[in-house]
């Protein structure tokens, strides 16, 4: 079974209180309303749980933490390397969600309280808001999260989801990027492996 990346036994910054907010309809940590066009499928709200606990609680996100320009906040992630299978989990889970808004963090009519969307939008379906992964994964939270090509278990991208049985994948990712810069980029090994032959052709 995969639990959420916070599980106790690997560190987790988050208290009860915000692990139990971040599986509300409405949650209380930001009066945010994930049904906001409709109620949105439990298999799509699954992934936005499990963003919201890696956002909220993961201890090793720390090489992609910027200062924010906010009330509401004054760090945030940017460009987290999220591995190619999250991106593409996620956006096939909500293909067929609904929602008004390309952009989450801000634009949302909030004087009901909590996130109502703006007068001048309609509600539409995530792939036409969001036609790749991509779109979802980088614009829905302003550049939060980067779409990467890398897979789960490669060491250079950040998993959302994984097994706790076998490990946090997520402490070495943050190692690396730590000592490496967090722009830092895998050796390209595939094409230092065809380079020998490529090479010999030549002769």
């Amino acid at each position: 079974m995969l639990l959420h990346p916070q599980h106790p036994l690997y560190n987790a910054c988050c208290t009860a209180e915000t692990s139990t907010g971040a599986h509300q309809d409405q949650s209380y940590l930001y009066n945010f309303n994930w049904n906001h066009c409709g109620v949105m499928p439990e298999m799509c709200k699954r992934h936005f749980i499990q963003d919201t606990c890696l956002y909220e609680c993961s201890p090793n996100l720390g090489p992609w933490i910027d200062q924010a320009d906010t009330s509401w906040r004054r760090e945030r992630i940017l460009n987290v390397p999220l591995c190619k299978e999250d991106c593409e989990l996620w956006w096939e889970a909500c293909k067929d969600a609904v929602t008004c808004k390309e952009n989450w963090h801000k634009g949302w009519n909030w004087t009901s309280g909590t996130n109502q969307c703006p007068h001048s939008s309609t509600c539409q379906l995530f792939k036409y808001i969001f036609p790749r992964p991509a779109d979802l994964c980088e614009k829905i939270w302003s550049n939060s999260y980067k779409y990467t090509t890398e897979h789960w278990g490669s060491g250079r991208c950040i998993q959302m989801w994984f097994d706790p049985a076998n490990g946090n994948p997520n402490v070495a990712v943050a190692k690396y990027y730590a000592q490496n810069g967090r722009d830092a980029s895998p050796a390209p090994q595939a094409v230092l492996l065809l380079l020998p032959a490529a090479l010999l052709s030549l002769l």
